[in-house]
């Protein structure tokens, strides 16, 4: 009989939540309570296509459906398709021969396609047209034998999906401290690209950097940082002065999420946090604040939203302020390779619908 020790671990117990008048008493509130809600927030044009993408997926073919990474990164999300038969996996050697696999809203690089036309895969692909924009703009700079200093997170796939396009002539810049040591070949046939989601401060701080080194550097022919990032900082900006605690709903991974919680603190809020559910919050969070801000990154269902301001409710936050900053109403149509699939079986919604947004 083996006498080797066996660490077994605890079973979780679930913590119990302090009431609102234990925290109340804690730390009594100056003024009236009240929540910033910010608008825009959640789902972005991207995110909403690429969810329908692979719930169509599932309608017509039915499942499996392979989806290469998690097609938005949203925990929520993720585990809703799978419970409706949607397979995520890494890489494309995970999906049987000749099964339907689809390509998440980041992008992949062209040698992701081509791995997947080897393997006889049947592909859709529902990159976000703001990044297949990025990606274009990486061809042809490279065509023009320029070189790409591309702003953003390596190992992130966007990121990764960009960098592909041009591997030789692309360079990744992470941060500040990169910019102001990154050695090039050729100074005078620079341009600079970026992933969607960064934070436009930090994105245009390192651009700053690199003009100051590279007087010739080029800029993109628009922006690269997509439309809902920057409305959704642009909101909690407008909110995080007035908060004593904003709370952003977005998972781990999101780096469009991660962003609006380093935003609300640089931007005068006293307090904020990430959660990816209502149960996530700490009571504690609530001692001593008046105003709570929320908002939620792009791959952020309502619904997890509204389980916010419900928590909230019952802790006496029931008045709620929308603050606005911008209106969104941009739809992208869904990838070709469905729309014509659901156009010959006579599916009204083949030029795109809003999601169910997974209530």
């Amino acid at each position: 009989m083996s006498t080797t020790a066996v660490s077994l671990s605890m079973p979780a117990v679930p913590r119990r939540r302090r009431s609102p008048q234990e925290v109340a008493a804690a730390a009594p509130v100056t003024g009236e309570k009240r929540v910033l809600l910010a608008a825009p927030r959640g789902y972005c044009a991207g995110v909403d296509r690429a969810v329908i993408a692979v719930e169509k997926a599932l309608d017509h073919y039915g499942a499996p459906v392979y989806v290469r990474k998690q097609i938005v990164h949203n925990v929520h999300v993720v585990s809703s398709l799978e419970a409706r038969g949607a397979i995520f996996v890494e890489e494309n050697e995970e999906v049987p021969e000749g099964e339907l696999v689809v390509f998440s809203a980041h992008g992949v690089s062209p040698a992701v396609v081509n791995s997947a036309a080897d393997r006889g895969l049947r592909t859709i692909d529902a990159t976000c047209p703001l990044v297949t924009k990025v990606h274009k703009e990486a061809v042809r700079f490279a065509k023009e034998k320029n070189h790409i200093l591309l702003i953003g997170h390596e190992g992130h796939e966007e990121v990764e999906g960009t960098y592909g396009e041009a591997p030789e002539s692309t360079t990744i810049i992470n941060n500040p401290d990169e910019a102001r040591t990154v050695q090039v070949a050729d100074p005078d046939n620079l341009i600079w690209l970026s992933q969607t989601t960064l934070s436009v401060d930090e994105t245009m701080e390192i651009v700053e950097i690199l003009r100051g080194r590279f007087p010739k550097l080029q800029n993109p022919p628009s922006d690269d940082i997509c439309y809902a990032t920057t409305n959704r900082q642009s909101a909690i900006k407008e909110i995080a002065p007035r908060a004593d605690l904003v709370i952003v709903v977005g998972s781990a991974n999101s780096s469009n999420s991660v962003r609006l919680v380093e935003v609300a603190l640089e931007y005068g809020a006293k307090a904020s946090y990430r959660v990816d559910f209502a149960n996530e919050i700490d009571e504690t969070w609530f001692e001593g604040v008046a105003s709570v801000g929320v908002t939620s990154g792009a791959s952020v269902p309502e619904v997890l939203v509204q389980d916010v301001l419900r928590l909230l409710s019952e802790y006496g936050y029931a008045s709620v302020e929308e603050v606005v900053t911008a209106q969104e109403d941009i739809l992208f149509s869904l990838p070709k390779e469905l729309r014509a699939t659901l156009k010959a079986a006579g599916d009204p919604d083949y030029k795109g619908v809003k999601s169910s947004n997974l209530m």
